[in-house]
């Protein structure tokens, strides 16, 4: 018999055929035959390029150290799909997740039945997300925290009338084909998750992304709190609404985090204005003991530092690079890639002339030709030294051999997570 993890990855691919298709119509009269479970649970909505994962595990974390049982939704996962709905820190177990995808498609399969005319059948998104919305109901979840697939207007997240917060963390061009070519165009998309009266915060943003979010803000009549980077101060970070400043610790790397940081402080405050009791020492636990795995986490492999991170976009290279240039150099990547991303940019954001690149195919999803990606980064990075391999395996053993001090595997998250699933590591660094 085949085992529940089998069971669900069969019943998700079922769905998967049916692709990326953006709109609410479908979700919305799934989620009606299941009684609108969405409407049982208050939500804080987040969108962004990219930092939404993180601000949602900060959330998550703090309102957990609160004594709130908190739902977390997010996406892509690294390992298995049960990662991207908890309740604290806590995944769903494969027998709930089955129970409410068996539900959902019970609900699927009568509306089909009682129609009148053909019903479109929602997407792999839509049905997991409707999945996640059914559990956190069951759960009676005092909040949950929900992270954006793609965009804002047209995901299948946005079915909440009256969030209790919504952000927009970052924003840069990724996803143009399907949201739009500008940087106005994706802005648009993304403040589509603002609803009228709502609090709104937002990161910094580029400046034409910036005048739309505003100007969104303004026509729904929603309070708009715009956060800086946070301070740092004696080792310590510090952020808050209009001078109700925090001091705390992050338990995730990387300066952009000071960015998501004070985002989920703005947050957590305008959650204490609306009757949520978040004190200081809450708050300061919950930022400190933050996780997000497989982003700026360091591990301990075969005796070795290993600095891993998703870096999937240019945005999310850039960011690693501001990191990785704190530490020895040159530098060993070990990357592998979808199809579907910037390549170029990217490697622009990462490689330095003396690194060594060992590129590998990302196994199970639609991977880039590491011939032509090898090709692509010489191109970009005269100075290079690459090198391709068949498998994760061979990869990993050609950089375990490497001499330099510093050594990063990136690329995907998808590639991360491999690496997890195949290896036992110590996640202390």
């Amino acid at each position: 018999m085949p085992s529940e993890t089998s069971l669900i990855n069969n019943f998700l691919s079922g769905y998967g055929r049916f692709g990326v298709n953006l709109g609410l119509a479908r979700i919305q009269r799934l989620l009606a035959r299941l009684g609108n479970p969405q409407n049982q649970v208050p939500i804080v909505h987040i969108a962004g390029t990219n930092g939404k994962g993180s601000v949602c595990a900060y959330l998550a974390s703090v309102l957990s150290a609160a004594g709130y049982r908190v739902g977390r939704y997010t996406s892509p996962h690294m390992l298995d799909w049960n990662e991207r709905i908890c309740i604290g820190q806590t995944p769903i177990t494969n027998e709930a997740l089955w129970e409410h995808l068996t539900t959902v498609a019970a609900a699927i399969e009568a509306d089909r039945t009682e129609a009148e005319a053909e019903v479109e059948t929602p997407t792999q998104f839509e049905v997991f997300t409707a999945a996640a919305w059914s559990y956190f109901a069951a759960q009676a979840v005092d909040i949950a925290v929900i992270e954006v697939g793609l965009g804002g207007r047209l995901d299948a997240t946005n079915v909440c009338p009256d969030p209790l917060v919504t952000a927009v963390v970052s924003l840069s061009r990724e996803h143009w084909q399907r949201l739009g070519p500008t940087l106005a165009d994706i802005a648009r998309e993304k403040a589509g998750i603002l609803k009228p009266g709502r609090p709104v915060v937002i990161g910094p943003l580029p400046k034409s992304a910036d005048t739309v979010v505003r100007q969104r803000a303004t026509q729904l009549g929603c309070p708009l709190y715009e956060v800086a980077p946070a301070a740092i101060e004696s080792g310590r970070w510090r952020s808050g609404l209009e001078g109700e400043f925090i001091d705390y610790e992050s338990g995730l790397l990387g300066e952009h985090q000071r960015v998501n940081s004070g985002i989920a402080i703005a947050i957590l405050q305008l959650l204490q204005r609306q009757g949520w009791t978040l004190p200081t020492t809450a708050i300061q636990q919950g930022m400190a003991t933050t996780q997000w795995p497989g982003r700026l986490q360091w591990l301990t492999w075969q005796g070795q530092r290993l600095l891993i991170d998703g870096a999937h976009n240019p945005a999310a290279a850039q960011m690693l690079r501001r990191y990785v240039d704190q530490l020895p150099q040159p530098v060993t990547w070990l990357m592998g890639m979808l199809a579907t991303k910037d390549h170029a940019d990217v490697f622009q954001a990462l490689l330095r002339s003396g690194d060594t690149l060992h590129l590998v195919p990302v196994s199970g999803h639609q991977s880039a030709d590491t011939s032509e990606l090898t090709q692509l980064a010489q191109a970009v990075c005269p100075g290079l030294t690459c090198y391709r391999h068949e498998t994760l395996e061979q990869s990993l053993a050609a950089i375990g051999e490497a001499d330099t001090t510093t050594k990063v595997l990136c690329g995907s998250l998808y590639l991360v997570g491999e690496f997890l699933a195949q290896h036992h590591v110590d996640t202390t660094g």
